[in-house]
């Protein structure tokens, strides 16, 4: 009889499909229910998986009867199939029959389910399913659930029998509370139906890495045979594949294989053959999936079956590299979204059309705001337009700095590799880093400004009167992103970080996270933007420190989000990083998309690195006592190129009047009136507003036009009946109705523009 470690998911168990901390985490995590459970029967209308595909393949030739094309033509999928399709069909059928042995000699007890409003049901362990339960409840839930969670902490499949009493909720697509984490098991299981599809079609298709992505939707990376490519010709016939797996309901199965029967299993995958040799320690096991005749290395968890994938679509398509390095072979990734309904569908097809008006990128070159050059990929080219945002945020965080305490610091550029060696970053950083040698020595550019303000703040003795000690820096900053990643002011190599690090004591923790609350209250604010917090704990396997502090932190952070976010904040659990618990601020824009911006991270890490310390206030015989300070790190916008691609997509590029490039356009109404423009426009000039006359040879209508397609917040004409009143007459961008407006004198529309944009507003209104 096989070992009983074999089914039961390994602590050891490291996760092959890393997408985001969260997926990562609910892979791996410990639980007392089982790891691996005997295959359900099919659910209701679910079509059970011959070993030979025969329904499928029968299935596929009529089909392909009907559909012929591509990018070339032929039959939609192969035939005869890909041979690794049967060896590795046998393997999972022989491991299968074995694990279907082991359930049926476990035993049978009854077992207790709490649900989230705390009502009970009895259940049988080894036996009863998430979905049975979701049955008895009502057939609407069990048709719409995607997935269940157990204690609170482990996703775990619908058709997956619960081996011991726990609580459980189950999620579906629109839980209102834990959607994110139902749309990415969704997600993650379309990704899976692409695979299949691209399997079935491309010959010498194999597949790498396939994911869910944050944002949402999910891709597939693949190489192909005879370095084929991908183009938007593949797209139909890859979609007619996913709805033919879709049409069958393929039951999502899940089995625990040894590595080496996973290295056997996949011995025609060099890509999958690397993940279980770097991912999986010798002597463990890790899970693989399987839906129709795609078998794939995954930890999980997925939908019940394909048929609850009602809408999927294939989106775009790039190349990348094998683990995002160009040195190694290249993959065709192909992008999808899918929806369990047509009509979410068809919104997000709306919200593409939308989404693309509002591209950054477009905006950017429409507006003259900034560029980009192959000569420094990765880099932006502020234009003059471009920099006035630029400098407007940067002077907006400056001057709250000024009001809370902060003190701007400036550290190199540049540093001795022998600095991140200390900080650790080297051992862990360094290929993300770029380097050069100088006199011999290895120095790299910085990717971040903790380590030099670590330094700043040893470079002599401290006082806990002094604390806490505020360091803020708009540092420049370079990573050496993979290029296939780049993408606009989104991902970049080079960019400016809002960057502050804050030193104090323990007992000063809890008052600076409230006033990093209002810190970042103040600056999203003006945009609109709503947020939710993520709290990342303590991992119990990867930490340092001491274990009191971590726990007082974590405590601490807890009430502070209950106290300023209460309900709008989740935990994501053993996710923080070994140094101490963080909070991450993900912004909704106008568009409904989320976007990871602030963050505040505590660290116990540093400070012990660089030996940080300061004269505490406890005195003893032998004199001063040292502590050391906690360090916290803290963004709210992020990255500012980053930021300004959000918020130029958040507002179409119709820029708020304080935080906008063009702001007043005077127009005259003919050449006799160039002078009196001139005067209007400098005016309003030495007021600290950007105006500009327009000297062009068009029709007044014209101009006004292009001025109102430029985003001027205010088109002021002047002519005669101005220039005798030292007046003006202002057009509103954003008023509805468009047309001449009263005449107002020339002072008192500097100060109602003046007071308009101190307030920061949203909609150019002026009183």
């Amino acid at each position: 009889m096989l070992r009983r470690s074999l089914f039961r998911l390994s602590t050891r168990s490291i996760p092959l499909y890393r997408t985001t901390p969260l997926l990562a985490r609910m892979s791996t995590e410990a639980h007392p229910v089982s790891s691996t459970s005997k295959p359900a029967p099919p659910a209701e209308g679910i079509n059970p998986v011959t070993k030979n595909a025969s329904a499928e393949a029968k299935a596929a030739k009529k089909e392909a009867k009907k559909n012929k094309g591509g990018s070339s033509s032929g039959p939609l999928v192969l035939s005869p199939e890909p041979a690794f399709f049967d060896e590795r069909l046998k393997i999972y059928d022989e491991y299968k029959a074995k694990y279907e042995k082991f359930v049926a000699e476990q035993p049978r007890e009854p077992i207790t389910i709490t649900f989230p409003d705390g009502k009970t049901a009895e259940a049988t362990s080894w036996e009863t399913t998430p979905l049975q339960l979701a049955k008895n409840i009502s057939s609407s839930l069990a048709e719409r659930v995607i997935i269940a969670k157990v204690n609170n902490q482990q996703l775990w499949d619908l058709t997956r029998p619960l081996e011991a009493s726990c609580s459980l909720a189950l999620l579906d697509f629109d839980s209102p509370d834990n959607n994110y984490e139902a749309r990415q098991v969704f997600w993650h299981s379309s990704a899976h139906v692409l695979g299949e599809a691209c399997e079935r079609r491309y010959d010498g298709c194999c597949l790498g890495y396939g994911p869910p992505i944050e944002e949402g939707g999910f891709f597939y990376d693949m190489s192909l045979a005879e370095g084929r490519t991908i183009s938007q010709e593949d797209y139909k016939p890859i979609e007619d594949v996913c709805k033919m797996a879709v049409k069958e309901k393929q039951p999502f199965e899940r089995l625990e294989l040894p590595k080496e029967v996973l290295l056997k299993m996949f011995a025609y995958n060099k890509y999958k053959q690397h993940y279980i040799q770097d991912k999986v320690p010798d002597g463990t096991s890790s899970t693989v999936y399987r839906c129709g005749p795609l078998i794939d290395l995954c930890l999980g968890p997925h939908v019940p079956h394909t048929g609850r994938i009602k809408s999927l679509a294939v989106t775009k398509n790039s190349s990348s590299y094998f683990l995002g390095d160009a040195k190694n072979d290249t993959f065709q990734r192909v992008y999808g979204m899918s929806f369990p309904d047509n009509a979410q569908m068809k919104e997000y097809k709306k919200y593409l059309e939308e989404a693309a008006k509002r591209d950054h990128r477009k905006i950017g070159k429409e507006q003259e705001l900034f560029f980009f050059n192959d000569l420094s990929p990765g880099s932006a080219f502020f234009l003059p337009m471009g920099m006035r945002i630029y400098n407007t945020l940067m002077d907006f965080i400056k001057a709250e700095y000024f009001k809370r305490g902060f003190t701007e610091v400036g550290t190199p550029n540049m540093f001795n590799s022998k600095l991140w060696e200390t900080s650790g970053h080297w051992q862990n950083y360094a290929e993300d880093m770029f380097q050069l040698k100088v006199d011999e020595d290895t120095f790299a550019l910085k990717p971040m400004n903790c380590p030099g303000h670590s330094v700043m703040f040893g470079s002599r003795e401290r006082s806990y009167k002094e604390l806490p000690l505020r360091f803020a820096e708009f540092g420049v900053l370079h990573r050496n992103e993979a290029s296939g990643a780049l993408s606009g002011l989104t991902r970049v190599r080079r960019f400016v970080q809002d960057d502050a690090h804050i030193f104090c004591t323990p007992e000063q923790v809890e008052s600076e996270l409230y006033a990093a609350f209002d810190f970042l209250d103040a600056v999203y604010k003006p945009f609109g933007f709503t947020y939710k917090v993520g709290l990342s704990t303590r991992n119990p396997k990867k930490w340092m420190g001491d274990l009191g502090i971590w726990d007082n932190a974590e405590k601490t952070l807890r009430e502070v989000l209950e106290q300023r976010v209460p309900g709008n904040w989740h935990v994501n659990e053993e996710d923080a990083a070994f140094y101490g618990p963080k909070l991450d601020f993900q912004l909704t824009d106008a568009l409904k998309r989320n976007w990871q911006c602030g963050t505040i991270q505590l660290d116990f890490n540093l400070p012990e690195r660089f030996d940080l310390k300061y004269h505490s206030a406890t005195q003893s015989s032998e004199g001063a006592q040292f502590a050391r300070p906690v360090m916290i790190h803290r963004a709210i916008l992020g990255s500012l190129e980053r930021f300004i691609a959000i918020i130029t997509e958040s507002t179409g590029g119709k820029w708020p009047l304080w935080l906008s490039p063009r702001q007043i356009v005077v127009i005259p109404v003919a050449k006799p009136y160039v002078e009196y423009a001139q005067k209007v426009a400098k005016t309003f000039g030495d007021a600290g507003l950007f105006a500009e006359v327009d000297m062009t040879d068009n029709t007044l209508n014209k101009k006004i036009r292009n001025g109102q397609t430029a985003q001027w917040n205010f088109i002021i004409v002047v002519g005669e009946e101005e220039l005798k009143a030292n007046a003006v007459n202002i057009r509103n961008r954003d008023d509805e109705v468009q047309g001449r407006e009263e005449t107002v004198d020339l002072g008192v529309a500097v100060q109602k523009i003046l007071k308009l944009k101190e307030s920061r507003a949203a909609v150019s209104k002026l009183d």
